[in-house]
Parts: C-alpha cells; sequence; structure tokens
C-alpha cells in the first residue's frame, strides 16, 4: 500500500512537471489601452465561461466557478508582424502594455446572455461566412491567457470565422491539476448550452470546435451528452478537432459511441511521444490516453477506421518542444492548414498526402525555423515557472530525479 501512494505520488509530480508546459503566468492584461499603433491587427471575440467575475485590474474573471454562465467581449490588438514571430504571444508584466511589441486589449467588456447575442449577431453579419469557430483552451489557464491564445490563433491561421472562446474555471496554477479536472466536469452542461446556442441562432451557418488537452474533455462530454438527449450532434456542428487529449482510451471510444452514426467529421492530433500525457497515463492507472497512441496500431487502427475518425500522427514533426505535448501548437504549418480547411469548407482527409505527411515534409531539415514558433496556438500557454516556483518544485519533488526537474526548467519558452 505504501509503495502504491508513493508511485501515485510521484506520478502525480511527473504529470504537474510534464505539463508545465501548458502554464502561462500574466494576472492581468485585459485593462484596455488608448489605442493601438500603426500596422497592428485587431481581433475581436466573444467569451462564454463558467468562471466567477473578477475585481483584480485585467483580469475580468477568476479561475473559480460560478453557478452561470458568463459572457465578454474583447478586441485584442496584436503587435505588427516585423514586431513578433509567427506563434509568439507577448504580453507585458505591467498594465496596460505597449501595443507595439506586446498583446494588449482594446476593449474588454462583461455581458449579460441578450447583450452577446446581440454583439454576436453584429459580429457574424460582418463576415463573409457565417462561421463559428469555438475553443476550448486546456489545462493551467487564466482568463487573459486563453483570450490572447485564441486572439493569436485566429490571426496566426487568418481565420475566417467568428472566434468564440468557451473559458472553464481554470485557476491557472500548476499545482491545480485536480481542482483544473473537476472544473472541466462542472463546465461541460454550460458549453453544451452554447453549443445549442450556436445551433439555434438563424444567423450561424456553421460551426467548428476545437480543443487542446484537457480541454478535450469538457469538450468530448458536452457533446456525449448533446447527442444522448437529442438522438444526434447539432446539425451545425461540422467538424471537431481535438489535439493532444488527455482522455483515457477506452472512455474516449465510449464516447465517440454514444454520440451516434451521425456525427460530424472528427479529426484527432496524436503524438506518440508526448511526455506530458505519458505521465498521465501512470497517473490515470496506466490506461492509454488517446492523444499519445500509435494509430497504425490495434486495435487503434480499426477503432480509428470504423469510428470514421481522421488521425494525424505528428510524432515525426520535429520541433524544440523537449515535453513533445506542443507539437501540434508550435507548428505553423498544420495551423496554416487547418485554417485553409476551415475557410474552405475541407476535409482533412482528401485523398492527397496526409496532413501529418504533409507537415513533416514541410519541416524536415528546418526544426530551428519550427522551434522559433514556440508557444504555438492551440495550447494552452507555455509555462513561464520563476526561479522560486522552479526551487519549490525542485524541493517538493527531489524523489524525481535531475532530470525531471530540469524539464521544468526547459518549459520557460513562452
Amino acid at each position: 500500500m505504501l509503495r502504491a501512494r508513493i508511485c501515485l505520488r510521484a506520478g502525480c509530480a511527473a504529470l504537474l512537471m510534464s505539463l508545465a508546459a501548458c502554464a502561462g503566468r500574466p494576472e492581468g492584461g485585459l485593462i484596455p489601452v488608448a489605442k493601438t499603433v500603426p500596422g497592428a491587427s485587431t481581433v475581436d471575440i466573444l467569451a462564454a465561461t463558467t468562471r466567477t467575475p473578477s475585481k483584480a485590474p485585467g483580469q475580468l474573471y477568476t479561475g473559480e466557478r460560478d453557478n452561470n454562465l458568463n459572457f465578454a467581449d474583447i478586441t485584442v490588438s496584436i503587435p505588427p508582424d516585423a514586431n513578433r514571430r509567427i506563434g509568439d504571444v507577448q504580453t507585458s508584466s505591467s498594465e496596460p502594455g505597449d501595443p507595439s511589441k506586446e498583446f494588449v486589449a482594446l476593449k474588454a467588456n462583461r455581458l449579460d446572455e441578450a447583450e452577446a447575442l446581440k454583439i454576436f449577431h453584429e459580429k457574424l453579419s460582418r463576415t463573409h461566412k457565417r462561421q463559428v469557430l469555438v475553443f476550448v483552451h486546456g489545462f493551467n489557464t487564466r482568463f487573459p491567457e486563453a483570450v490572447f491564445r485564441l486572439a493569436q490563433i485566429a490571426h496566426d491561421s487568418n481565420l475566417g470565422a467568428v472566434p468564440v472562446l468557451f473559458t472553464w474555471p481554470s485557476r491557472g496554477n500548476l499545482f491545480s491539476y485536480t481542482y483544473d479536472r473537476e472544473s472541466a466536469n462542472y463546465s461541460r452542461d454550460a458549453l453544451e448550452r452554447l453549443l445549442r446556442g450556436l445551433q439555434r441562432d438563424p444567423a450561424v451557418d456553421e460551426i467548428d470546435i476545437l480543443a487542446h488537452s484537457m480541454g478535450n474533455w469538457v469538450t468530448l462530454e458536452a457533446l456525449r451528452q448533446m447527442a444522448i438527449r437529442d438522438k444526434r450532434l447539432a446539425p451545425k456542428i461540422k467538424s471537431v478537432m481535438l489535439a493532444s487529449p488527455d482522455v483515457d482510451v477506452d472512455v474516449f471510444r465510449r464516447q465517440i459511441v454514444d454520440m451516434g452514426e451521425d456525427r460530424p467529421p472528427f479529426t484527432l492530433f496524436v503524438a506518440r511521444d508526448d511526455e506530458a500525457l505519458g505521465a498521465s497515463r501512470k497517473v490515470w492507472g496506466d490506461i492509454p490516453r488517446i492523444g499519445a497512441v500509435n494509430p497504425q496500431e490495434e486495435p487503434y487502427q480499426s477503432m480509428f477506421r470504423e469510428a470514421r475518425i481522421n488521425v494525424i500522427d505528428l510524432t515525426d514533426v520535429t520541433t524544440d518542444d523537449k515535453l513533445k505535448h506542443s507539437k501540434f501548437a508550435e507548428s505553423p504549418e498544420v495551423v496554416a492548414m487547418i485554417g485553409r480547411r476551415i475557410a474552405g469548407g475541407q476535409s482533412f482527409n482528401d485523398g492527397k498526402a496526409g496532413l501529418g505527411e504533409k507537415v513533416v515534409q514541410a519541416t524536415a531539415g528546418a526544426g530551428a525555423t519550427v522551434g522559433q514558433a514556440a508557444g504555438m496556438a492551440i495550447s494552452a500557454p507555455i509555462a513561464i515557472v520563476d526561479p522560486r516556483t522552479r526551487e519549490s518544485m525542485g524541493s517538493q519533488f527531489d524523489s524525481l530525479g535531475e532530470n525531471a526537474r530540469s524539464t521544468v526548467g526547459d518549459a520557460t519558452h513562452y
């Protein structure tokens, strides 16, 4: 029994240290600046959240759970392309930030549901296609970080759809993994409600969903219960993209079956060498995580084929990410292809070379170039672990050895 407890603690510690790559540290960032600068880009975001309103300047919502589904209307200014690399989210340590070199807010307003619906209609009317991208972030993400990441996704993928952020109560704390997981469970009804609202809106023609890491759990649960209630998923949901899902293989199989046959195309991004999901596997009873399986091996090959799931294997894509949990996030080629497919309404399975193959070809021999895009869109923000945090973690997890501590030290490439 004692040995089992020690192994569990070590597994949890390894998981937390691995998932440090999903952390981000700015407390605020949403105090609006008076104006932006020439050459900057702007992205309008509508956010729906189960977080509690915050009294802290620039934060808007906390990581605690609220009984209501809350909303916000935010305009983000992104620095001129000459002052940033694709994938970077530069933030300021002091408010409100410099729009010439940092992501800043031009507007950040809380809304009630009626106001949110009105503003959403206005945003949608300004788009060429009446299309929505719903983004669900992962573990250890504060509200401003989620906003800036979605703004970056929209900008760097040249997204033509209206970006909608669903953000569940994550405390943005490396040691709150279990709280975050339960917050994802807590929020599945709210995500289902949001998707139902988009389905009912006559101004919406298409809904695409993009989730990463722990955000896949709340996404899959919301879709599963929607399908059980209605005997199918909302017909306006045209594609679901699951990046590095931290979800039990057996549970995933059951969730997909429960959604029924009449479901939209699912695309799954996996990497067999994902160290964060490897650590998660140890914590969750040594059951493989679906984001780290080999899609060419049984039973996964048959499962994906029978479920009609497109699988993009990024194992052979090389980046500078030592944890290998954010390959999808660090490849500009992947994000660009996703943007083009959302814009063109195309399937990932186009009968030509697979997306994974294309990415490997595009990045072969260019690891340094890809590595420069550290922190790209889809992951929850990359960790900035300050010296005090590193020292604290090192003392608490001494038994994990020097290699584990050095991994945390490497996760500072935000």
